[in-house]
């Protein structure tokens, strides 16, 4: 595949695994967390902060039962991580 089509690909990344409305989606949490934080912007370090704040505040404000499968097994897990740090 050339550059485009990998550039299709990941932009397009949460069309195929969705997140529920409103929340940030599996790529871009994906990507964000196997990028290092050396090779982020400033700016995209706060877009970072930002999103994923909003992110943890619907995770924890909506009840599992209200999301979808992986919705809800990603909350989980992303609340075990937070619990262990």
């Amino acid at each position: 595949p050339t550059n485009n089509t990998y550039s299709y690909h990941q932009a397009h990344l949460n069309t195929a695994i969705m997140s529920d409305a409103g929340r940030k989606g599996f790529g871009d949490k994906v990507k964000d967390s196997v990028t290092p934080d050396s090779s982020k912007s400033t700016l995209d370090k706060v877009k970072e902060g930002v999103t994923g704040g909003g992110d943890k505040a619907a995770r924890d404000a909506i009840p599992d039962s209200e999301k979808s499968t992986l919705q809800s097994a990603t909350d989980k897990v992303s609340r075990s991580k937070d619990h262990h740090k």
